[in-house]
């Protein structure tokens, strides 16, 4: 049976997103206007990848912040509020209820915004690998979580946070393919460097070729 999937990207709003790259852009200075701009890179190139993976029936974002909310309107994505903007775990169940309510048998899935090198062809593999079962992707450190899936018809239970691969392992299956794209989540300038030599989305190597020639 086909597994495909509707997925919930939670975007932070651009101030608060991806602390630890404050100066990435701009080589140390840490301007918050080139932080929130690579903040948005990472998010678009990342949603827009899923977009296009052909397992992917749909995505919504759950975000509040109005940029973001705009820049995914001109893309034909939909967006719905973060009702708590604090809370990640919160702002990924309302997503995945408003998902559910639309159709109740489907598989529902979480993807992080931070994957700026992500291939569609392995986001479709993870999600064919998944089959219809509970199941979750980990970053490349193994520590962390990038993808997690429900199983058909069930519920999320999201549990991001520290050490959340290990929380979704215990009742989830693991998905452990070759999948570099999918697994590197950018939470360090050596994340994004690390993203780099795998081939950067659109919008973040624009961005990161423009930092590079103003050196």
């Amino acid at each position: 049976m086909r597994s495909d999937v509707d997925l919930v990207v939670p975007v932070k709003t651009l101030d608060r997103a991806k602390s630890r790259l404050l100066g990435a852009a701009d080589r140390g200075a840490g301007d918050p206007v080139a932080h929130a701009t690579l903040a948005l890179a990472l998010a678009l190139d990342t949603i827009g990848a899923a977009v296009r993976a052909t397992r992917v029936r749909s995505v919504i974002t759950v975000t509040s912040d109005p940029i973001v909310r705009a820049e995914l309107a001109a893309l034909g994505v939909e967006t719905v509020e973060d009702p708590v903007p604090s809370g990640l775990n919160e702002a990924l169940r309302h997503g995945a209820a408003v998902l559910r309510a639309r159709d109740p048998g489907s598989v529902v899935g979480a993807l992080q915004a931070d994957l700026p090198a992500l291939r569609p062809a392995e986001l479709d593999d993870a999600v064919a690998r998944a089959g219809g079962r509970r199941a979750f992707c980990p970053d490349r450190q193994g520590t962390g979580t990038v993808l997690l899936l429900s199983a058909r018809g069930g519920d999320l239970d999201p549990r991001f946070g520290v050490g959340s691969a290990a929380a979704h392992g215990a009742d989830a299956h693991l998905l452990a393919g070759h999948w570099p794209s999918l697994r590197t989540d950018v939470d360090t300038a050596a994340d994004l460097d690390a993203a780099g030599a795998l081939g950067l989305g659109p919008r973040t190597s624009a961005l990161c070729a423009a930092a590079c020639a103003r050196r």
